[in-house]
């Protein structure tokens, strides 16, 4: 069974018929899509930064200094002790 058949040749968005409802379109051409970017924008990503820095970076900075130590630790265990090679001849 082909899909053409179901639709009857209707769009996807034309597939029902909705009564009652009354909607409104502007169209694309006619919008403003950058109306607002800077002097809105910037000062809403600013205050969204500030809100949200103290939720989401201390676990990143608790995981780097995790990760750093064990990076340093494991750099040390790699090191021969010298104190074990003092009576080699």
């Amino acid at each position: 069974m082909r899909l053409s058949s179901i639709l009857n040749g209707a769009h996807f968005g034309n597939l029902a018929k909705v009564h009652g409802i009354i909607t409104y379109k502007l169209s694309p051409f006619e919008q403003r899509a950058f109306a607002g970017a800077i002097s809105n924008g910037v000062p809403n990503m600013i205050r969204r930064f500030r809100s949200n820095v103290f939720i989401v970076a201390p676990p990143f900075l608790i995981g780097y200094m995790i990760y750093d130590l064990t990076e340093r630790k494991h750099t040390a265990l790699l090191r021969k002790n010298p104190a074990d090679y003092e009576n080699d001849q």
